[in-house]
């Protein structure tokens, strides 16, 4: 804009002069000294050219720092010597900017070349790669969560003590109400993930899901085929269905994800933790403020702890106890997966084919296991999701005898059933949980 504005400027002045205006009149006129008036006329009466009233570049004739061709030629042998290394064995494959200037740097060199002149000399020399464009992204199907009780995310956020000890802070959160808990451990294995978990269940309810990640403690490992783990076991025997993300993928826990936002910054970032005992302390105050707390818009001021308990869900019972040996339960476990370009997914630790699917396509995989056997359906679409195709079905292995769901931990009665079925149900849910109690104490 102001490039423009100073050519019209010039253009009037020379408009000016040849209609006989004095250069002095031109000057007091336009606002500019007499020597700007001749400058311009000046230049415009020797090219007899419009574009002469252009303002040439300021930019210098010659550039001191430049590099010069010697040193140019340099960075080039660097860079040719950095590839030949990289293609033989025992050697790292780095041959970027950063690794050309580090190998410049072991020489006697006037000056060291900057990053951007390196870049810019492999550039001009015809020795860079073009960025591959990145794939489009995986689109994978999600649950839709309306009310509270129906999805909970969990997932380990890590941190380190002064003195290098590690504590692993397990958090989990539902996503509907957005009412938090969390346990702190020096591990992170799977009877940790175990006890986490029944603390979750206990306090903020047992949902319809529980969304996880692939952590070795949830899924049981990566080495034995078709492995059932412990927490596996544990989220069947209670009677919700476990949910594990997409590999390598912690978008699809977003709620969880953010919630370690919030607790980093309350809890870890404000003050200096010595002990596993201090994060106890500080973290346990955080929940607590947290749910009390009104500053979720998704929320409408209303704080989590009002909207969890404004519906009324399942909880297991403080006086539960982890079975020594822990029974496979009938129900589902749920697996979000992408499909290989050899059209299969990984699920634990075997590898299953999805014909019809396309390579990157985001799958729901469910493993649905009855007292006659186990099957693993392949869908293109979550399970809350009305119209949805089944892609694959295949038969999965069982190493142990199944049994029937506890009536303790089933699911409370539709709400189209009689009054009288409703107060049946009750009846023989309160009957069975305080069998269930007993059986409890006798295991331990």
């Amino acid at each position: 804009m102001a490039a423009t504005s100073g050519y019209n400027e010039r253009q009037a002045a020379i408009h000016l002069l040849r209609s006989g205006v004095s250069p002095t009149a031109v000057a007091r006129q336009l606002n500019r000294s007499v020597a700007w008036v001749y400058k311009w006329h000046n230049r415009f009466r020797a090219r007899q050219n419009w574009g002469s009233l252009n303002g040439l570049s300021r930019a210098p004739k010659e550039h001191p720092n430049a590099l010069s061709m010697p040193e140019r030629q340099t960075i080039i042998q660097a860079r040719s010597e950095l590839e030949v290394q990289a293609a033989q064995p025992g050697h790292l494959n780095y041959i970027g900017a950063y690794a050309v200037q580090n190998r410049l740097r072991q020489r006697d060199l006037r000056r060291l070349p900057s990053i951007s002149s390196i870049e810019r000399t492999l550039a001009a020399a015809g020795m860079t790669r073009p960025r591959k464009p990145a794939p489009p992204p995986v689109v994978y199907p999600r649950l839709h969560p309306t009310r509270p009780h129906q999805l909970i995310q969990a997932d380990i956020v890590p941190h380190f003590l002064p003195g290098g000890a590690c504590v692993a802070c397990f958090n989990a959160i539902d996503v509907v109400s957005k009412y938090p808990t969390g346990m702190q451990y020096p591990t992170k294995r799977s009877s940790d993930a175990a006890n986490f978990l029944t603390r979750v269940w206990q306090e903020i309810g047992i949902p319809q899901y529980t969304h996880v990640d692939n952590e070795a403690c949830f899924s049981g490992g990566f080495t034995h085929p078709a492995v059932l783990g412990k927490v596996l076991h544990l989220a069947l025997f209670v009677g919700t269905e476990l949910v594990f993300s997409p590999l390598s993928h912690p978008e699809s826990n977003a709620t969880v994800e953010r919630f370690h936002q919030d607790y980093n910054n309350h809890v870890w970032h404000k003050m200096e933790l010595l002990q596993l005992e201090h994060v106890r302390q500080h973290s346990t105050t955080f929940f607590q403020l947290y749910r009390q707390s009104g500053h979720h818009s998704t929320l409408d001021g209303q704080s989590p702890a009002h909207v969890h308990q404004s519906q009324p869900g399942r909880r297991l019972p403080e006086t539960f106890i982890l079975p020594a040996a822990m029974p496979l339960t009938v129900g589902r476990v749920h697996f979000i997966r992408r499909v290989s370009q050899q059209r299969t997914i990984s699920i634990l630790n075997l590898d299953w084919d999805v014909p019809p699917a396309q390579p990157d396509q985001g799958v729901w995989a469910t493993l649905e296991i009855t007292l006659t056997g186990a099957f693993l359906n392949v869908y293109d679409a979550a399970p809350d999701i009305t119209r949805r195709t089944c892609l694959a079905r295949h038969p999965f292995p069982l190493s142990e005898p199944v049994q029937p769901l506890h009536p303790a931990f089933r699911r409370p009665a539709p709400p189209g059933q009689s009054q009288l079925g409703r107060l049946a149900h009750v009846f023989h849910t309160s009957l069975a949980s305080t069998r269930l109690l007993r059986s409890f104490s006798t295991m331990s």
